[in-house]
């Protein structure tokens, strides 16, 4: 009996049960409806997250854009319009300029009616709206704040525009003080103080002009904080500044871009000094005489390093080019051929020139030191450059000849074999018929063996160069080595031509004297006269 008791039981036990489970099946299970993890900002909830986004789980996805949302409203720049959305198949985002500022995917859109675009574009007008006022207080108290806030920065402003026009004064002051010291010690000096009076409000003028450059950049500088102190005018502060910050950006950009190619030029121009360096030692050693080289004068040295330097910086700028900043504008290319034109219809004598001083220097027709005489013009070469030649004359004018004339006409250079084979030196005198020509030469050369600065060691010689109708002509041919001080030595020689032929009693028929006297005196000075002398007269048998 008791275990048919216990079977019972055991029975309905299982029979509940049983009934139990398909009581469980049969009724279906209701989800508690999701809470989501709110976006709030300044107290205010925008919208919630129900789910994650990639690696971050829900409420870890909406920290990150409630940071990113504070971070966006707590910039002075910061401008809700500049709020953009962007879809694509798999993500909707929403960007501020380049910045993400969150991300809407397709599983956001299974816990509201709309798709996932009109999801995210809800997103975005929120976003817009409610940072939009996100400053907005319309209290009683915070506009009190903002009107003693705006209060406070014109205070400032005003004291900082009394500060500067006190500075002003001061240094003005200081200067003029200053300004009369100078002046005093100049007018001791006796120096004229006329131009320094005119000058003085030139000064003045430019310390007034600054002052008000100052005045107006403190005065744009304090406008945009009093805009942005009232909500209402907060975008037109972020657009004053923008007129000062976004060019100053765009430089910034510009600057930090462009390091690479600086670096790039600045290796360039490197080497390129260098080598520079480089030609100019072996230059240096080769003006020297230190280093030789088989049919390459010395003094070809330092105008062939000149050019060389010339020909590789033209070489460096043609391949820095490419590297400079602005180099592939078309205006920047335009504005290079234009000059590149100019320069070439402008400078064509000056090229002439240049192309005919590199001709000269390799021609080798004189070198600085020497006498020479270009056409009409004669004198010592001080100067000689790729454009123009500079002579000092023996009355120490200095005359310019540009190359280009040297090289078309014909150059006479005294200085060449002056300190080998002597420069011989003529002149040329007249003497009568009547006197031997013997005794000429004689007396010619020996005026040539007493004059100072005529070589000893080389025999001076006579040419007759002609029979005239009244007197022959004889030129004294003399060597020297003193070419550079030819008129000296000329005047010495004519000076003891004439004392040999007054000591011999010859006259120099210079002018012409006919040698017929009709009574006339000798043509030589009283003192060489013979004792006795007799003029001559004409006499008639």
């Amino acid at each position: 009996m008791r275990n048919i008791c216990y079977l019972l039981i055991l029975f309905l036990i299982t029979s509940i049960n049983v009934n139990a489970q398909k009581a469980a099946k049969a009724t279906p299970i209701v989800p508690t409806p999701l809470s989501g993890e709110p976006v709030i900002i300044n107290r205010d909830t925008l919208f919630k997250f129900y789910t994650g986004q990639g690696l971050f789980e829900t409420q870890e996805r909406a920290a990150v854009v409630t940071k990113r949302i504070e971070a966006l409203v707590a910039r002075i720049d910061f401008n809700p319009d500049s709020l953009v959305l962007k879809n694509d198949s798999t993500l909707s985002v929403i960007y501020y300029n380049s910045q993400i500022v969150m991300a809407v995917n397709n599983k956001d859109a299974t816990f509201t009616e709309l798709n996932r675009p009109q999801l995210a574009a809800s997103y975005l007008l929120i976003l817009k709206k409610k940072l939009g006022n996100y400053f907005t207080n319309n209290s009683t108290q915070q506009v009190v704040i903002n009107i003693l806030e705006a209060a406070a920065v014109i205070i400032l402003l005003i004291a900082l525009i009394w500060a500067l026009f006190k500075i002003s004064r001061w240094l003005k002051l200081k200067l003029l003080k200053a300004w009369e010291t100078r002046l005093d010690k100049l007018a001791q000096q006796g120096a004229p103080v006329v131009y320094a009076h005119r000058l003085l409000p030139v000064v003045t003028g430019l310390l007034r002009i600054v002052r008000v450059i100052l005045v107006i950049i403190l005065v744009y500088l304090a406008l945009p904080v009093l805009f942005y102190i009232f909500p209402s005018s907060k975008s037109i502060s972020v657009q004053l500044l923008s007129y000062v910050v976004t060019p100053f950006k765009s430089i910034l950009l510009a600057i930090v871009n462009y390091i690479p190619n600086l670096l790039t030029i600045a290796v360039i121009y490197v080497v390129t000094r260098y080598i520079v360096k480089l030609v100019k030692f072996i230059a240096n050693e080769i003006a020297l005489g230190n280093f030789n080289i088989k049919g390459f004068y010395a003094e070809w040295a330092m105008p062939t390093y000149n050019i060389i330097r010339v020909l590789l910086f033209a070489f460096m700028f043609v391949v820095v080019f490419p590297y400079l900043p602005g180099s592939d504008s078309k205006i920047f290319q335009g504005v290079t051929v234009f000059l590149g034109v100019l320069f070439s219809l402008g400078s064509s004598s000056a090229i002439s020139n240049m192309v005919a001083g590199i001709v000269l220097t390799y021609m080798r027709p004189y070198k600085i030191g020497d006498r020479i005489k270009v056409g009409e013009v004669s004198g010592d070469v001080v100067e000689k450059n790729l454009l123009v030649t500079r002579l000092r004359t023996i009355k120490n004018e200095d005359i310019t000849i540009p190359n280009a004339t040297i090289l078309s006409g014909h150059t006479t250079n005294y200085t060449t074999v002056a300190n080998t084979m002597g420069l011989i030196l003529n002149t040329t005198v007249t003497i009568g018929y009547d006197v031997p020509w013997q005794t000429v030469h004689n007396l010619l050369i020996s005026a040539a063996e007493t004059t100072e600065g005529i070589m000893p060691d080389k025999k001076s010689f006579v040419l007759q160069t002609a029979l005239n109708d009244f007197n022959v002509s004889y030129q004294l041919n003399a060597y020297t080595t003193l070419s550079n001080k030819m008129a000296v030595v000329y005047s010495r020689l004519h000076q003891n031509i004439q004392d040999k032929f007054n000591e011999a009693g010859v006259e120099i028929m210079s002018p012409h004297y006919t040698s017929l006297r009709d009574g006339n005196h000798i043509q030589i000075p009283e003192g060489y006269v013979a004792e006795g002398y007799v003029k001559p007269g004409f006499k008639v048998e």
